[in-house]
């Protein structure tokens, strides 16, 4: 619930920040014709709207566990990573055909020296969001934030290609003005792949492989435990779940076994990062001669 919140509170702030930008950059666009100034604040848009429905997922995401949906509505955050790279694919489309027509009929650009100050009002909003996302993501777990924050920072840097476009235009290269606006698009490309490669990554339950080392070896410190076998993590929305075999001597009595495995998760949801709950499963140490799982040997 905290977490939500704090990702709610985040995406109000940065929304605001980007729409007040995009609309002083469409003032620019209105009076200049600058198609490169356009495409960015296409972008701007675009970025504000990716708040919609990442609020919309954390709102859902918060709602308690049902029978129907056991693990809760977390993956809620999922959805909306793939709304997220629809609207990016968009932006980039339009930027990028407005950019084409522009090099088949050349315009002058007026206004140059407001189109400059639009660029870096643009720089300055993107990079203040792309910084506050990207760190309050990383610390609730959200992928679809940290993606939402490396597309406003791409934002940033497209921003100050506008003033390239300017300084072109300025020196008599009108047609610099479009190159820009299909460079601008080329860079939303690169956003593009790589938040579709974050959500991609949560979809298929991917983690790093650092959290996996990290929970063997928080289950070897734990007293009771002789050795560890399948540890296996998955996000739900931006909090890991975990499930882990662990084996404990085959002469522990079942409350012994059963204490050791309370402390094993203990150990684990307060010494991994964002893991809300763990199940842990005990096998007997292996006696030769006895497969304690002779009866599963054709299910796995």
């Amino acid at each position: 619930m905290e977490s939500s919140s704090r990702g709610m509170r985040v995406l109000a702030i940065s929304f605001a920040m980007l729409m007040v930008t995009a609309l002083a950059q469409s003032v620019v666009v209105a009076f200049s014709g600058s198609v490169a100034l356009l495409g960015d604040t296409l972008h701007n848009f675009a970025d504000a709207l990716t708040a919609v429905p990442l609020a919309i997922a954390f709102w859902i995401g918060r709602r308690a566990a049902t029978r129907r949906f056991t693990y809760g509505y977390g993956r809620a955050e999922d959805l909306a990573g793939i709304v997220i790279v629809v609207i990016i694919a968009a932006s980039a489309g339009l930027a990028g055909y407005e950019a084409v027509k522009r090099l088949i009929d050349p315009q002058d650009v007026a206004a140059l020296g407001w189109v400059a100050a639009a660029g870096l009002v643009g720089f300055a909003g993107n990079e203040w969001v792309a910084r506050y996302r990207i760190k309050v993501g990383r610390e609730i777990g959200s992928a679809a934030l940290v993606a939402d924050g490396l597309h406003a920072r791409t934002d940033g840097f497209t921003s100050l290609a506008v003033l390239l476009g300017a300084g072109g235009a300025a020196l008599g290269f009108p047609i610099a003005d479009p190159i820009i606006g299909l460079l601008i698009t080329l860079a939303i490309c690169f956003v593009l792949r790589d938040a579709a490669r974050e959500i991609y990554h949560r979809l298929m339950d991917a983690v790093d492989p650092a959290l996996v080392d990290q929970a063997e070896h928080i289950l070897r410190a734990t007293p009771g435990v002789l050795n560890v076998g399948a540890v296996r993590l998955r996000w739900v929305g931006h909090a890991l779940h975990a499930e882990v075999d662990i084996m404990v001597s085959h002469e522990e009595t079942l409350v012994g076994a059963h204490a050791i495995a309370v402390e094993a998760e203990h150990r684990l949801i307060h010494d991994l990062p964002r893991l809300r709950a763990a199940t842990v499963h005990t096998d007997p140490a292996i006696i030769e001669g006895v497969d304690h799982h002779a009866v599963l040997a054709t299910h796995r």
